[in-house]
């Protein structure tokens, strides 16, 4: 009967030792995804930002070569915001099919990447 104990018992603490440890493989497996994709979106956010000046300078390249073209500075500018400004209602109108969603295919499928190639 004592011997039955003495089973149930280690039994229970292999239970408590096996969550113990599960706990820990799921805080693990949470930190790893979370610091690959914060440091994905601040790479993302370098690469942007490299990208903005890049686009910012053109723009101005642009517009005062329009603004040759065309004689008058004030014009090349206003092409140039005009474009812009098109750009960006076209961008607005259509945001949910070229932002959201992809951005959010994106984060979702670098979370669950590792747990589909474990599967495998």
């Amino acid at each position: 009967m004592e011997s039955t104990f003495t089973k149930v018992e280690e039994l229970a603490d292999h239970v408590k030792d096996y969550v113990k440890t599960k706990i820990a493989s799921v805080k693990l497996n949470a930190a790893a995804k979370t610091s690959k994709l914060i440091s994905n979106l601040i790479a993302g956010l370098i690469v942007a930002g490299v990208f903005l000046i890049f686009i910012i300078f053109g723009s101005i390249a642009a517009a005062l070569a329009l603004s040759a073209w065309i004689g008058k500075m004030y014009a090349g500018f206003l092409i140039v915001a005009g474009i812009y400004l098109l750009a960006g209602i076209i961008v607005w109108s259509c945001r949910e099919a070229l932002l959201r969603i992809p951005i959010m295919n994106s984060m979702i499928s670098q979370l669950f990447k590792d747990d589909e190639n474990e599967k495998n």
